[in-house]
């Protein structure tokens, strides 16, 4: 299992947006951008309180209307 700093530089380096409902790598990603350190993005949803349904519905729309660029140093929390 690789940690989560390393899951979000790697993203970072390919220019992919991670969805999770991981609250180790929400934090750090919140980490991030107090510090101000660039990273690609992260969509996050609360494993309890969203629908697996919901998750992909809404990121499909995210797919299809954001670029990577639009969603950089930002945490996106579904439901939208």
């Amino acid at each position: 299992m690789f940690p989560n700093r390393v899951l979000l530089d790697r993203a970072t380096e390919l220019r992919r947006v991670l969805f999770s409902q991981d609250e180790d790598l929400l934090a750090e990603a919140n980490h991030r951008q107090r510090e101000r350190i660039p990273f690609a993005g992260v969509v996050y949803a609360h494993q309890l309180h969203v629908s697996i349904g919901t998750c992909v519905r809404d990121l499909e729309l995210i797919a299809r209307v954001a670029d990577p660029e639009d969603l950089a140093d930002r945490v996106e929390y579904l439901p939208l």
